[in-house]
């Protein structure tokens, strides 16, 4: 039987004189100084093969049509990026257009728009995106949603309006741990995955809680998420190298084996790369 394979959900990489990583600014936040220079596929795939990772979803950054443009091109040099979630401003007059330029790329999976950054949390809910979202149906694209815990209830509203569309929650909705936010997650999280189309993201949690996390403040979030979803729609991700601020790839990497050990075999081969590879309808054969 050959070995499943692993699948990193969820990295980034950024080249600062782009230009376009308006939230990447030492100066108003200088907690960002650790990662606040170039992260291309030379500094990733070191770490990935010392960790036995067969290929990864390469996700936005910077809410610009052109980073996508520029991440497909890292995708057409790099055969681990097995596939890419780019941005597109779904309201604007032109964004079906746009999307089916990006679509025409095979590594172009899913559209992220930063939601946990607009001002308004029931944007998702209440802007005129239906003809982008159904273009995503029509072309048989995804959704990431890059939310917290006050996005949630309109999320909820979104997925119901477009039940064909497949939605994954990033980072498990970044609950607030450091505070012990959990009753009021889990309450608005639970009537999303009783919806069959949306799937959650076991990443970027680390940083949430800072370079003191524990795998016991982690563990009843990350028990809930296999609890409310099962362990055949949750999906591991790195969220390298924004991870660089609380921990290392392989910190992060042997912190999920932990957590996941009292799963089955094929419970831990679904989330570490099985559920990642049917979502984003990656190539099985991904490989370094």
């Amino acid at each position: 039987m050959s070995k499943a394979l692993r699948i990193d959900a969820h990295q980034h990489f950024w080249r600062l004189a782009r230009g376009d990583y308006t939230w990447l600014n030492v100066e108003t936040q200088p907690s960002l100084g650790p990662i606040y220079r170039d992260f291309e596929p030379a500094d990733l795939q070191p770490l990935l093969q010392a960790r036995g990772i067969n290929g990864t979803v390469l996700v936005q950054a910077a809410a610009t049509v052109a980073e996508t443009d520029y991440l497909l091109s890292l995708a057409d040099q790099n055969d681990f990026i097995r596939g890419v979630v780019g941005w597109v401003d779904l309201s604007a007059p032109d964004a079906v257009a746009t999307i089916e330029r990006l679509a025409r790329h095979p590594a172009f999976k899913s559209v992220r728009p930063m939601l946990q950054d607009l001002p308004d949390p029931a944007w998702i809910s209440t802007a005129a995106i239906g003809p982008a979202a159904q273009t995503l149906v029509r072309l048989g694209l995804r959704f990431d949603a890059l939310v917290k815990t006050p996005h949630l209830p309109h999320l909820l509203t979104f997925a119901q309006r477009h039940p064909a569309l497949p939605i994954v929650i990033d980072h498990m909705a970044k609950p607030d741990m450091a505070h012990h936010e959990f009753t009021a997650w889990r309450a608005l999280m639970a009537p999303l995955a009783a919806l069959p189309q949306v799937q959650c993201k076991l990443s970027g949690l680390v940083t949430e809680i800072g370079s003191g996390w524990q795998l016991d403040t982690l563990r009843p979030y990350v028990d809930t998420v296999l609890e409310l979803f099962g362990p055949q729609r949750v999906m591991w991700g790195s969220d390298w190298p924004v991870l660089n601020l609380a921990a290392d790839y392989s910190r992060w990497a042997e912190a999920t084996d932990t957590l996941l050990e009292n799963e089955t075999a094929e419970q831990r081969d679904a989330v570490l790369g099985g559920n990642a590879i049917n979502f984003y309808g990656l190539a099985p054969d991904a490989s370094l």
